[in-house]
């Protein structure tokens, strides 16, 4: 690895560790083995730096929840089924992956102050949306990409507010079962549609 990959992955494991208000220049260069200087020759911020790093984790943490989620239920697995193993797979993520999503909830109230983070999030935001659709309703994008959209919404939102839970509490998170008997309480008292 040259420099530039020496920081990107010193980036990394400072923004678990340190979350990312706390990660100096400093932090970086220690942890990547090089020289301060050598993040402004690659970088010119410490920010840009931790930015490119993070959208790196978070796409890794992607790729990883995909991996984990493609294991169907079953050609056979109804609609709640694969609901609840989906979710079950996604709770079961939360303590492995705990800092970068700490780190992420971090950065929500910090976006208005960097527009390519904010850019990097709208663009993995529309990916998860996609692939969350494709997951719980085997929905192809491609086919309907409004629908998958519209659905990946919910479902985000979903994750987004149970990881946030997680995150404060996970002995009062609610689990992959607690959270398949909300949604068929609140689909029947919608009632058909």
């Amino acid at each position: 690895m040259g420099n530039r990959e020496d920081l990107l992955a010193g980036a990394k494991r400072c923004l678990i560790e340190k979350g990312y208000a706390a990660t100096t220049a400093r932090d970086v260069a220690t942890a990547a083995g090089t020289s301060l200087a050598a993040i402004g020759y690659h970088f010119r911020t410490t920010r840009a730096l931790l930015d490119e790093a993070l959208v790196g984790a978070m796409a890794e943490w992607g790729e990883e929840l995909d991996r984990a989620l493609a294991r169907d239920a079953g050609p056979d697995a109804d609609p709640e089924q694969r609901f609840e193993l989906a979710w079950e797979r996604i709770i079961e993520s939360f303590a492995r992956l705990r800092p970068l999503w700490a780190v992420q909830f971090e950065l929500i109230a910090r976006m208005d102050r960097s527009p390519d983070l904010r850019a990097a999030f709208a663009a993995a935001n529309r990916r998860a949306r996609l692939g969350l659709a494709e997951v719980f309703h085997r929905l192809d994008p491609d086919a309907d990409e409004a629908t998958a959209l519209r659905l990946g919404a919910f479902h985000q939102a979903l994750l987004g507010g149970v990881a946030a839970q997680w995150l404060v509490d996970p002995d009062a998170a609610p689990s992959a079962k607690e959270l398949t008997r909300a949604l068929r309480t609140v689909a029947r008292e919608l009632g058909p549609g």
